[in-house]
């Protein structure tokens, strides 16, 4: 993760300022507050105030011992004495309060790959205001989280107030902020949108929304279901009606404030009770990272597909190729990056489809066998290599959280999916899936947009065409029929008809 550093003519504090500084270098070569407090010889309690803006007026030899210990060039060290200097006039402010807190998203424990494009499109609509909800959806395991992080931490650093909160599940792949003063009004948040933690009735619940699910009838993937009471997710007593929006228009000032839900599930969010979060608070804006849309009007759906991944000899510096040698250096640093290296790698990615968690979980055999014999395996049998050797629970899950979003699938798309495995093609069109299952231009483009947002396929262009591929981790976990489906059937008495309409 790169750590940006605010443009020294920012209309922030100058508390803000060095403690901004000192936060940012600190992260950017990896320590700790704790750590830094060792190196510097300077409290935690110290080291806090100052990164928080509490402490206005630190001594000369405290900046000192801090840009010593963060090992700061000549440029960054002058630029950190003189915020401390300015600090000491009182000069500098946008009317906020002394040492006001800005809470901070938490510190991923790996750096982003390949994922700059993706990034920056969330960052620029959520900091423009051009989009109040976004929602990136995708497959288990796609690095929708990492994305989510990395989008927090510029709009951090551009001055927006984070508040973050993750769904229970398995250990997150970062460092929880080191601030738990925040954490309260998160979980707050967090449990308002849940459906809980008010006093008094709203017009009504997330139910009334359409939800998606697989009982109804094809194509359209949605019904009304009866409200369900949900338990407070906080265990705090109910927010008094308006005390919510309230807090966080306070907290978002004149610069604006993120939440984040981070592996929420979607249909036990209440989009009244969003509405009126961004009815209340104008400055608020909502990064959702799930496997299914929200589908509430407001929603800007961002689908987070596979790394890139081309085919060799022109994979040999994808995105995906780039993440895999991240990966195999941690696992093998005695490989070295020559030609027929690269282009084993290449193959690998590609036919793992670019998938971030199926390259990590490849990546880890290789302290059991060699780069070559890995991309024999990955080339005859690549569902052996789902499973993470170290039995990383975030790794481990993959298969079964893949094979969750094939069940929640209608059952048309089901088939779809397993005559397309049947088929055994690298790649298919439209005019394909309207030959497999016999119905209309119209209903196969809605089933093939359907499997993009689910994130079992992705676009696939490089044979210059609109194709589709079957994602590998979805292909090991789908099952070729064993007889004809009706729809296969109906297609094969048809052909005129489908091939026309193709």
């Amino acid at each position: 993760m790169t750590i940006g550093l605010p443009p020294q003519n920012a209309a922030a504090p100058d508390s803000e300022l060095l403690g901004s500084l000192i936060r940012g270098h600190r992260l950017r070569i990896g320590l700790t507050q704790r750590q830094l407090a060792d190196l510097s010889t300077i409290s935690v309690r110290a080291i806090r105030d100052l990164e928080k803006g509490k402490a206005q007026r630190p001594r000369t030899d405290t900046v000192r011992l801090i840009a010593d210990a963060l090992r700061l060039g000549p440029r960054a060290r002058t630029a950190l004495e003189e915020a401390a200097r300015r600090g000491h006039r009182g000069g500098g402010g946008d009317g906020r309060r002394p040492g006001a807190e800005r809470p901070a998203p938490p510190v991923p424990l790996h750096p982003v790959i390949g994922r700059d494009a993706e990034t920056a499109v969330v960052v620029e609509e959520l900091r423009s205001g051009s989009e109040r909800l976004i929602t990136v959806v995708g497959l288990s395991g796609m690095g929708k989280t990492r994305v989510a992080l990395e989008a927090a931490a510029r709009l951090h650093e551009a001055g927006l107030s984070v508040l973050w909160h993750t769904a229970p599940g398995p250990v997150p792949d970062f460092l929880p902020a080191e601030d738990d003063s925040f954490t309260a009004l998160t979980g707050e948040c967090a449990d308002y949108l849940h459906g809980g933690g008010e006093t008094g009735e709203l017009p009504g619940r997330a139910s009334e929304f359409p939800t998606r699910t697989d009982e109804l009838p094809p194509l359209t993937g949605k019904f009304p279901v009866q409200p369900r009471e949900l338990p407070s997710l906080t265990g705090e007593s109910p927010v008094r009606n308006g005390e919510l929006p309230a807090r966080l228009a306070d907290l978002a000032g004149g610069r604006g404030i993120l939440l984040v839900l981070d592996g929420v599930e979607t249909s036990l969010l209440d989009g009244h009770r969003l509405n009126r979060l961004l009815r209340d608070v104008p400055g608020l804006r909502v990064l959702v990272t799930a496997e299914e849309p929200w589908d509430v009007p407001c929603e800007r759906l961002f689908l987070l597909s596979p790394l890139e991944a081309p085919a060799p000899p022109s994979g040999t510096d994808s995105p995906a190729t780039r993440f895999f040698l991240s990966r195999l250096r941690r696992v093998r640093p005695d490989i070295t990056a020559d030609a027929r290296s690269l282009a084993d790698i290449a193959r690998i990615c590609h036919r793992l489809d670019g998938h971030p968690m199926a390259l990590v979980a490849a990546a880890s055999w290789l302290a059991v066998c060699d780069l070559p014999t890995l991309c024999g395996i990955v080339e005859s049998d690549p569902a052996a290599l789902l499973d993470h050797l170290s039995g990383d629970p975030a790794v481990s899950r993959l298969p079964e959280r893949t094979g969750r979003t094939i069940g929640r699938l209608p059952a048309d798309h089901q088939r779809l999916l397993s005559a397309l495995h049947a088929a055994d093609a690298d790649e298919f069109d439209l005019g394909d899936v309207v030959r497999l299952t016999g119905l209309p231009l119209p209903n196969c483009g809605r089933m093939v947009r359907d499997l993009l947002v689910s994130g079992v396929i992705r676009a696939s262009t490089e044979t210059g065409r609109s194709a589709f591929r079957v994602l590998c981790v979805v292909r090991a976990l789908t099952p070729a029929p064993t007889t004809p489906t009706p729809a296969t059937a109906t297609a094969t008495a048809a052909p005129t008809a489908a091939d026309a309409a193709a």
